[in-house]
């Protein structure tokens, strides 16, 4: 189920609730009825419809308010930060505080990027990841082979007997292959 609430802003620059709709999805077809319905009882000169990037949603504003639409910016920082690792969530909401604070949209575009490229290189690649990963796999397994073993030499030796057997457990006694479950299998 889905709860939809409409708030606008009047003449006055003072927010006014306008509707309030409960449905089964936020598909295109519930939106578009529930601003037919908004229309259909006054909201009229609707200069900007702004909300979340839902798509429905858009698709609904474009087809019946046929205004312009822009994506709410609180909603579009939660978003962002979600993706953020958690240590880094001040210096990304700061960040992206700055493209919001220009004046013209050519700026605001501008440090856009500007922001983009500080987050990219702040940011590991999938390559750095390989090589970090790596690395640590690399010194795992080193250090199993010089200074743990993993299987006793004896579980090792029953496995090697028992030709059907595809067990690593170092218990025997734990696996089913030695219990005689497997054999039935």
């Amino acid at each position: 189920m889905a709860t939809i609430i409409a708030i606008g802003a009047n003449t006055d620059k003072r927010r006014e609730m306008l509707g309030i709709q409960v449905g089964a999805s936020e598909a295109e077809p519930f939106w578009t009825e529930f601003l037919r319905s908004l229309t259909r009882r006054g909201p009229h000169g609707v200069k900007r419809v702004i909300s979340d990037a839902h798509e429905g949603l858009k698709a609904a504003v474009r087809k019946v308010i046929s205004t312009n639409w822009q994506r709410c910016r609180v909603l579009f920082m939660r978003h962002v930060l979600v993706h953020a690792p958690a240590g880094q969530r001040h210096v990304v909401s700061a960040l992206v505080a700055t493209i919001f604070a220009q004046t013209t949209e050519r700026a605001a575009r501008d440090q856009w990027r500007t922001v983009a490229d500080q987050l990219r290189e702040r940011s590991p690649n999938e390559a750095s990841i390989y090589r970090l990963v790596g690395a640590w796999l690399l010194e795992q397994n080193d250090e199993w082979a010089l200074q743990r073993r993993y299987m006793t030499l004896e579980g090792l030796a029953e496995v090697g007997d028992h030709p059907t057997s595809a067990c690593l457990w170092s218990q025997p006694d734990m696996c089913s292959c030695h219990t005689g479950d497997a054999m039935t299998r």
